[in-house]
């Protein structure tokens, strides 16, 4: 039996159903520790799976990893292990039971939260030989503006910064989006307030760093939505599960899925590149970040 003929039209057609779309990519960061950035993490990417998307969560925490203790799973393999050519980075992602993807990091591993900008990029740029298809990377980054936060948020498309009506945390976010607007020229935020007492505070806390960048600086930031301060939360992270998993009809959980529905409307890579190569080259691209002070 003789194979069919294709017309370069049709073997265009072809090749572009099975080219992989385009990978939208999150940055999940904040000021400061403690404002919930990890938790946010897990339970957007559980929402995500929940409505069929694709989702790679990366802990970008290099060395203060703890995206596999609120999941309660064990790795065989992190970080660690792709660096020191023990395992593939393939090998070392992790199925979860919440439908989504993990590569862990390792904790407690002091040259995993000391590497260089080219070592960063040599871990990164491992991600152009992933297989497998994705719709959403998201990144959990560490706190602060160290520089493996600023390359992971120059990187994505989209950067959510988690914010809490605390000083500081407001603050130090101010410091985040003028560091990564002056040194990486990004100039979009989306802003989630965490932990909100009452409905509509969310949204106060915005305007108040909305305030002071639209002043000082050439930024857009964009209000993602409010979590509440919901007692199921602590119940869920003491269980090691996330709060959709737990108690799907929680106040919290109800925002999850609300903020998810918003993230479809984000935009994806542009480029006519699928996978990951994009990211990679945005990393690559900034290579040798400057470390200035904030002033």
């Amino acid at each position: 039996m003789s194979l069919p003929r294709f017309d370069a039209a049709q073997t265009a057609g072809l090749r572009a159903a099975t080219r992989p779309g385009p990978v939208q990519v999150i940055a999940v960061t904040g000021g400061k520790g403690g404002i919930g950035k990890t938790f946010v993490t897990v339970n957007l990417a559980t929402a995500l799976a929940n409505t069929g998307k694709r989702v790679l969560v990366l802990d970008g925490d290099l060395g203060l990893a703890n995206v596999d203790v609120l999941l309660g799973v064990t790795p065989r393999y992190t970080l660690e292990h792709v660096l020191e050519g023990r395992c593939t980075l393939e090998e070392a992602i992790l199925d979860t039971r919440q439908g989504f993807k993990i590569i862990p990091a390792a904790s407690g591993v002091a040259k995993l939260s000391e590497l260089s900008s080219n070592e960063h990029l040599g871990l990164v740029q491992a991600f152009s030989n992933l297989t497998l298809g994705l719709d959403v990377l998201i990144v959990d980054t560490a706190a602060g503006i160290a520089d493996g936060v600023r390359q992971f948020c120059q990187a994505a498309q989209n950067v959510l910064i988690v914010l809490r009506d605390e000083p500081a945390a407001l603050t130090d976010a101010y410091a985040l989006i003028k560091v990564l607007r002056r040194d990486h020229n990004v100039t979009r935020f989306r802003i989630l307030a965490n932990m909100t007492q009452n409905l509509g505070e969310g949204e106060n806390i915005f305007r108040k760093l909305e305030r002071v960048t639209t002043r000082f600086l050439d930024v857009v930031v964009e209000y993602a939505g409010e979590i509440p301060d919901d007692p199921l939360v602590r119940s869920a992270i003491r269980e090691q599960r996330t709060v959709i998993e737990a108690f799907p009809t929680a106040p919290a959980s109800l925002s999850f899925r609300r903020l998810a529905r918003g993230v479809a409307n984000w935009p994806s890579a542009n480029g006519p590149r699928g996978n990951l190569e994009f990211f990679v080259e945005r990393l690559v691209a900034h290579a040798e970040p400057k470390l200035e002070p904030v002033r």
